[in-house]
């Protein structure tokens, strides 16, 4: 059996510590080699075992690390990237790929370059609700799907302006933040769309980044993709509503995993990963001649982030096909260019690579 990709994360605020430190560290196959953290010693008292660099120098200086994990703040993503994969190394980039379609075409060339695979950290395709909606579609009980919108709310009174993705600088704001998840979604789902309309505001006063978004697209075969999230969210919407020409699915509630990643479980507890019953969706479904309906529950698949970072594994040793790649990155970092175009011209824009 190979040996264990040993890997390097840079970073360990929110997204080092919860998406990729503690998933990487329960991969088979994987070890959590180093940690970059400039001070503090928050990562060593979490990981006592594992090398903690100062620098990105540093850590790739051990030869050994062959995949890098770029978990710093959006603005850098696209300089600390090319920076490993300059030196030869595995890159997964945590989203957004990038801040401009030009710094991910830059990063793609400059990985098929040196040879090595680049990556987006696009986790919520293994959010267990999503996998269960592939599911639900792949049977083909709704019929031809016309209508597909997917909420990721969030309440949050006052703005956080002593935070990076709030207080205005590079990379910051909520489209970037949650709109790859939403819009990678729909994309692998649908593939590129054909059209694309967005609203992107601020609603929250004193907040200087955009807070909230609608987001349109337009699929070929007749699908319509609304993509909608804000943090003025209290009452939250649907996750999931999917409409066809037999039924429609609907789905309420966040997948658990982040939730219980921060609460400090892991992947081996009993039930990671499962939804509560009362959480699992619905699908409705038209009777014969639109006589009555037939209510049926769907139960929720368990979520696991671990499917993100095997088949990242799987890659670099050649024995699997890369599902997030690098050119679906591109995509949706393009999308979320022309969703701010079409928000500041009011209209509806073609969608071009």
């Amino acid at each position: 059996m190979a040996e264990n990709i040993r890997a390097g994360v840079i970073g360990f605020g929110l997204a080092g510590r919860i998406f990729h430190t503690a998933v990487i560290a329960a991969t088979p196959g994987l070890e959590l080699a180093c940690i970059v953290q400039r001070s503090g010693d928050a990562a060593a008292k979490a990981y006592p075992e594992v090398k903690i660099a100062r620098s990105i120098e540093e850590m790739l200086g051990d030869e050994s690390i062959r995949l890098v994990v770029v978990g710093t703040p959006s603005g850098d993503h696209y300089a600390h990237a090319a920076q490993c994969l300059k030196a030869g190394r595995n890159v997964v980039i945590d989203k957004p790929f990038t801040v401009t379609s030009e710094e991910a075409r830059s990063l793609i060339e400059l990985a098929q370059e040196k040879g090595v695979l680049v990556s987006a950290y696009q986790n919520r395709r293994w959010d267990g609700d999503f996998v269960t909606l592939k599911e639900v579609l792949a049977s083909g009980v709704l019929g031809r799907v016309v209508t597909y919108e997917s909420h990721f709310d969030r309440f949050r009174e006052a703005p956080r302006l002593d935070v990076w993705r709030e207080n205005g600088v590079p990379g910051g704001g909520l489209l970037l933040d949650l709109g790859p998840h939403l819009i990678d979604q729909a994309a692998a789902l649908f593939g590129d769309p054909l059209t694309v309309s967005a609203d992107v505001r601020t609603d929250r006063a004193g907040a200087v980044v955009d807070d909230a978004f609608d987001i349109q697209l337009k699929f070929s075969g007749g699908v319509t993709a609304w993509l909608r999230s804000s943090l003025t969210a209290f009452f939250k919407g649907p996750r999931f509503v999917v409409h066809g020409t037999k039924g429609s699915f609907v789905k309420w509630g966040l997948d658990p995993q982040e939730d219980a990643l921060k609460a400090g479980a892991k992947f081996t507890d009993p039930g990671f990963g499962e939804e509560p019953e009362s959480q699992w969706g619905e699908l409705y479904l038209a009777g014969e001649n639109g006589a009555g309906e037939t209510v049926k529950t769907v139960k929720t698949a368990a979520g696991d982030y671990r499917g993100l970072y095997a088949n990242v594994r799987d890659a670099i040793l050649g024995v699997g096909k890369l599902e997030v790649t690098p050119e679906q990155a591109l995509r949706t970092t393009r999308l979320i260019e022309l969703c701010r175009e079409s928000s500041s011209l009011g209209r509806r824009i073609s969608y071009t690579a």
